[in-house]
């Protein structure tokens, strides 16, 4: 059996980010914290409606992630922090994507 070397750990990465909701086009800005090929966690204000179990479109800097909002956990500063598992994207997000970006 071969024993798999590498991991993919989250690494930090402070930048502003917004949460897209494609349904609704709901935006929230948050903070992202740490990222990494499979998952991105990001910390926005406490009265933050809940995202658990949502698809959303993540935006970070130089970064558009597809992902799905897995946990929410409390943080400071009147603050929670969401951890998010990254998604392949479907046609039908990248159009929304090429549609809206423009605008």
């Amino acid at each position: 059996m071969i024993k798999e070397r590498r991991q993919l750990n989250r690494v930090d990465y402070q930048s502003k980010s917004v949460i897209v909701l494609p349904d609704s086009a709901e935006k929230f800005v948050g903070t992202t914290k740490n990222i990494s090929p499979l998952g991105i966690a990001i910390c926005v204000p406490k009265d933050t409606p809940s995202l658990l179990g949502q698809s959303v479109i993540i935006v970070a800097e130089t970064l558009i992630m597809y992902a799905d909002a897995v946990r929410e956990d409390p943080a400071d500063n009147d603050q929670k922090l969401i951890a998010f598992t990254a998604r392949k994207f479907t046609q039908e997000v990248l159009q929304y994507l090429f549609e809206h970006i423009t605008t």
